[in-house]
């Protein structure tokens, strides 16, 4: 796909000043990710594999990316939650 402005991006942020991930539908089964501050660099991937991720995010299948950052809501508790052998 060459216009990527013709697809309608979902922002991951409500305030349009913050940098984020944006994702649209495309053709067919299709799903484009990008970062609002380099647009034009897109990852696409197929509906079935975006489910697959988006299920792992919900079952904090991904926390240990973001541990020990700070300013991320939820890193800290999932971090101590690991620490004591459960999920937060």
């Amino acid at each position: 796909m060459s216009n990527w402005n013709d697809l309608n991006w979902i922002r991951a942020s409500d305030n349009p000043d913050e940098e984020c991930i944006e994702v649209a539908a495309g053709e067919g089964d299709l799903i484009h990710i990008r970062q609002t501050d380099d647009p034009e660099n897109v990852v696409t991937t197929t509906q079935a594999k975006w489910k697959a991720f988006v299920l792992g995010v919900q079952n904090d299948e991904f926390d240990h990316f973001v541990e020990g950052i700070e300013g991320i809501e939820g890193a800290e508790g999932a971090q101590e939650a690991e620490e004591a052998g459960s999920k937060p």
